[in-house]
C-alpha cells in the first residue's frame, strides 16, 4: 500500500541489475527508470546536497575526521524537509531533459 505509486531511478551497476534485485523491485510493482551509468545530472546528491554541503564547508577546517563528520550530520540534520523536498521536485524536469537529449550529458 505504501509503495504504490513508487518510481526508482537507478543506474545499472551491479547491484541494480542483479537477477534477485530485479525480481525483487518486480514484487514492489515499482516503476523502475534506468540512466546513463554516470549521470550526475540525475543524482540529488551531486545537483542538489553536494553544493550546499560545499558551502556549508567553505573556508572551515576540522583537525579530525570525527569533527568534519560531525559538523555534516548536523548540518544535513539541521535542513528542513522541505530542503530535501526541493531537490526531489528538480529531479523530474532534469530526468525529461535528459531522455530528451538521449541520455546526453545535461549542463544547468
Amino acid at each position: 500500500m505504501f509503495t504504490l505509486g513508487v518510481v526508482l531511478i537507478h543506474d545499472n551497476a551491479r547491484p541494480h541489475s542483479a537477477a534477485v534485485t530485479k525480481r525483487l523491485l518486480d514484487g514492489f510493482k515499482w516503476d523502475v527508470f534506468d540512466h546513463p551509468a554516470y549521470s550526475p545530472d540525475l543524482a540529488p546528491s551531486d545537483y542538489h546536497l553536494f553544493p550546499e554541503l560545499k558551502k556549508m564547508l567553505g573556508g572551515q577546517s576540522f583537525r579530525k575526521d570525527d569533527a568534519l563528520q560531525d559538523a555534516v550530520k548536523n548540518h544535513l540534520k539541521s535542513l528542513a524537509a522541505k530542503f530535501y523536498e526541493q531537490g526531489i521536485k528538480k529531479l523530474v524536469p532534469r530526468y525529461e531533459k535528459c531522455l530528451n537529449l538521449n541520455g546526453d550529458y545535461v549542463k544547468k
